[in-house]
């Protein structure tokens, strides 16, 4: 079984003999031929499974891949966790399921489909983020090496495994939100210290090489999530530069509760078109409220300083967001995370997020979903 594969990967692998694989010749993917309009379209199976009922703008129930590409969606996004089975049981509640054989089955769908595929590795059991990039359990007690070909064997794998089934991935997350480091402690980092970069560079190195094996024609993401801190963002970056580490992509997370205006994200990218010219930029995750109904974090009108958080206000953030992505030539890509969010007629999740792209009343599409037709 995959899974029994995927628990294999862990520290007791010792040192690869990194020599005997050479790295394929880089790809140029400086330049995209189209921008890529997406989400990230996880849970999807796990809807479908509990009956969700998804319906277009008029109130047709319609299948949701169909739709999205008559919406002018041309790529989906998934993660993998390393095994979630060892996640805790709240983050299960949240939609902690994504294990390789869960992946490849999606991946499927959605490269039958017709559309590109992102493949967003989270060297985590759990949800990896900037507040928590938790060990994998299996790797708990490797050392720096150890961990580097801890992560170098389970992207082998995982991508060997996606490629077999006729999922190849087009793009590779290599980790997700990483501004902190990944498999704390030992990968941690500061973004505005010196500290800790040359373990967390070795990881990063160690899942790139894996990708320019397997994938060679894939485009790799390096992905943080201070979209509207050019400082911040710009020492990352020159970091990984004066490490060497090999990817493709500058993949940012850019949400308005969190991150700042979009004026703020507009100097951002203006500044990485000056200083990184030869690295696109994709907005890999984006969302805004359009309510706070059951959502245990947050209040009623928590988050509303920029935009209402009503279906015109998610509307509204979604069109002045594509109007300034569209004047960079750099941005490359945007991806919505969590759009498939579906209450209706389903009890998938403990709460509601609520920044998806379709009603939890009614599983009725929402205005924002056509507003992002544009950035095409």
């Amino acid at each position: 079984m995959r899974k029994a594969l995927t628990l294999a990967v862990f520290c007791c692998l010792t040192t690869l003999v990194h020599s005997q694989h050479p790295l394929p010749q880089k790809q140029n993917v400086a330049t995209l031929q189209h921008r890529l309009l997406g989400g990230d379209i996880s849970l999807l199976p796990s809807y479908e499974q509990a009956g969700a009922v998804y319906k277009n703008e008029k109130g047709k129930t319609v299948a949701l891949l169909p739709l999205l590409k008559q919406r002018g969606w041309n790529a989906m996004r998934v993660r993998l966790f390393v095994n979630p089975a060892n996640a805790p049981d709240g983050h299960k509640d949240e939609g902690v399921c994504q294990d390789l054989d869960y992946v490849v089955a999606l991946s499927q769908r959605i490269k039958q489909a017709g559309f590109q595929l992102m493949l967003d590795f989270h060297y985590s059991d759990t949800w990896a983020d900037p507040g928590k990039q938790f060990t994998p359990k299996a790797w708990e007690h490797c050392n720096a090496t150890q961990m580097a070909d801890s992560v170098y064997a389970h992207t082998r794998h995982a991508l060997l495994t996606l490629k077999g089934a006729g999922a190849e991935p087009d793009l590779i997350q290599v980790g997700n939100e990483i501004t902190n480091g990944m498999v704390w402690p030992m990968g941690k980092v500061d973004p505005t210290k010196d500290d800790n970069w040359a373990v967390l560079c070795q990881l990063l190195s160690a899942g790139s090489r894996a990708c320019r094996e397997v994938c060679p024609k894939a485009g790799i993401i390096i992905h943080t999530e201070k979209a509207g801190d050019w400082p911040l963002t710009e020492g990352y970056y020159r970091q990984l530069q004066r490490h060497g580490v090999d990817y493709d992509i500058i993949g940012l997370s850019y949400y308005p509760m969190w991150h700042k205006s979009i004026p703020n994200l507009g100097a951002t990218l203006d500044s990485l078109e000056t200083h990184f010219p030869t690295k696109p930029v994709m907005i890999v995750e984006t969302a805004a409220y359009y309510s706070h109904e059951r959502d245990p974090w947050a209040t009623a009108d928590q988050y509303s300083e920029y935009y209402p958080i009503t279906p015109q206000g998610q509307q509204q953030f979604t069109r002045q967001l594509v109007s300034e992505l569209r004047r960079h030539h750099n941005v490359t890509g945007l991806f919505w995370w969590y759009p498939e969010e579906n209450a209706f007629n389903n009890e998938v999740t403990r709460g509601w997020l609520n920044r998806g792209l379709f009603d939890n009343h009614t599983g009725r599409a929402l205005p924002a979903l056509k507003a992002l037709q544009r950035f095409r």
